[in-house]
């Protein structure tokens, strides 16, 4: 319900489907599109000749994702690779200690 609420706040409008279904799918579809570009389509990536097989594609896309995660300096965050960012902001949140609450260990009725 805040979702929904929240959008209606953004002025937030459906991009596919039908009313209420999807909002909006734009950074999936940013994400393939860069995909696409920077490790399917760059020749740098693609080896001469095109991929052989399945397997040289799977390992492209692999290393592809191990270089979008752990090497590329994103400018937005700092420039440093997205997983340093984010363990940095995990490392920075306060620990949240919770009651602790027993734990119903029999079930039933005499």
């Amino acid at each position: 319900m805040r979702y929904t609420e929240r959008l209606a706040e953004a002025e937030a409008v459906a991009s596919v489907g039908s009313k209420g279904a999807s909002y909006d799918n734009a950074m999936a579809e940013a994400l393939n599109s860069l995909f696409t570009a920077e490790c399917i389509r760059n020749p740098v990536m693609r080896p001469k000749g095109g991929w052989k097989s399945v397997v040289d594609v799977e390992i492209a896309v692999a290393e592809y994702i191990d270089w979008y995660n752990y090497r590329r300096l994103h400018g937005e965050i700092g420039l440093v690779p997205p997983a340093e960012f984010e363990t940095n902001h995990g490392a920075s949140q306060p620990v949240v200690h919770y009651r602790k609450n027993p734990v119903l260990t029999e079930v039933g009725s005499n």
